[in-house]
């Protein structure tokens, strides 16, 4: 009987004591939340929503749109031609500067552009030229996998342009991309990570600064004994006092009346806190990365990578807004060279202020080229032919 006794006291499930109540751990060990990658979405987010996407956007569509170009064959350069009458003033609603930077912004923001040809069919040479929203357009390939006809919605309502005409009523440029054979990369779904952190840290500095920009803290309730608890109505009016007398910017620096038994205990930022400063300037140059753009233009801390500004701005024309005019030209022309006798459009580079100590350098070391006839100093140039020199 003892041992029986003994066994089942040997038995009992033993537990520590503790004076202090239970605790709750909490981790943040879950999954990023991504937004959407889709077009409207990222224009939503990355161009409407955050300054350092749509400052990239602008910046590049708005000193592409302003490069100027020239009209020239093989044999002359024009100073008057029906297509450079047709760039100056493409509609009845914009002019040349408004139409390219339109249709560069939508290159930017979704990797195509769409013109649209207008009153071909009356007179046979193109009278007006329209950027169609990428959004609302859609490729409609054919059985080789080659466009066959684009799709544009509008409300309820669509139009097809037929692409197996004679002339093609629609011209479409694309970015390159590696995985899509209809549609192009655009920068902003390069940089949506980028987007997304830059975006949530704006959130946290807003959400710091309605909480007067100060860190959270701690009421401790000892009670007279030391172990002592709130009753819930003290509770629930201590927290409301809180949300009405003591949150937000037009209470900071507010004091705060304590009651007997309560004391405050503030918080400091801890680490991961101060971070949030260098990860948002770490997102805003990956997202001017995306973009081509040299943080240094953008006001970026922390950025030396060029000299000066003059430098980076060099940089910025050199291997960002050229390239984009010089391909945008070269579309336009082989679109509608067919109907202007072979005529090509070109970004004059000689007009660009940013490159101009360049330009200067080149001119003068083709000029010096003793080696070099007259003929191939101007073909080194761009320029056209002279009769002589047939």
């Amino acid at each position: 009987m003892v041992l029986q006794l003994f066994k089942a006291s040997r038995e009992v499930e033993e537990k520590k004591a503790s004076a202090a109540a239970g605790v709750i751990a909490f981790h943040g060990a879950g999954r990023a939340a991504w937004s959407a990658r889709d077009s409207v979405s990222l224009t939503r987010t990355g161009f409407t929503g955050n300054p350092v996407g749509f400052r990239c956007v602008k910046m590049i569509a708005e000193a592409a749109a302003a490069v100027p170009y020239l009209l020239q064959d093989v044999e002359r350069r024009y100073a008057e031609h029906p297509l450079l009458a047709l760039m100056a003033r493409p509609n009845a609603g914009q002019g040349a500067a408004a139409l390219l930077e339109a249709f560069y912004g939508q290159l930017l923001l979704t990797g195509d552009g769409y013109l649209e040809v207008a009153g071909l069919e009356a007179t046979g040479q193109p009278q007006e030229l329209h950027v169609l929203r990428s959004d609302r357009m859609s490729v409609v390939p054919g059985t080789d996998g080659w466009p066959v006809a684009y799709e544009y919605k509008v409300g309820g309502r669509k139009h097809r342009f037929d692409m197996r005409q004679e002339f093609a009523p629609v011209l479409h440029v694309k970015t390159f991309h590696p995985q899509d054979d209809h549609y192009g990369l655009s920068p902003m779904q390069a940089a949506g990570s980028a987007l997304d952190v830059h975006n949530a840290a704006s959130k946290w500095s807003k959400a710091l600064l309605d909480n007067a920009a100060r860190p959270s803290g701690a009421i401790v309730y000892k009670g007279a004994d030391g172990m002592g608890a709130l009753a819930s109505d003290q509770y629930d009016r201590l927290v409301d006092e809180l949300a009405s007398h003591h949150q937000g910017a037009v209470n900071a620096g507010r004091p705060m009346l304590l009651e007997g038994g309560l004391d405050w205990k503030p918080m400091g930022f801890s680490p991961s806190d101060m971070e949030f400063q260098k990860t948002k300037e770490s997102a805003a140059r990956e997202i001017a990365l995306a973009f081509g753009v040299p943080p240094m233009l953008l006001g970026l801390p922390g950025d030396n990578t060029y000299a000066n500004y003059q430098e980076a701005n060099r940089a910025f024309y050199r291997l960002t807004v050229l390239p984009l005019v010089a391909k945008t030209m070269a579309a336009i022309s082989g679109w509608l060279a067919p109907l202007y006798d072979g005529a090509e459009l070109r970004p004059d580079a000689d007009g660009i202020p940013a490159l101009a100590a360049e330009r200067e350098a080149q001119w003068r070391r083709v000029a010096d080229a003793d080696f070099l006839t007259q003929a191939e100093k101007r073909e080194m140039l761009g320029l056209p032919r002279l009769p002589e020199d047939e």
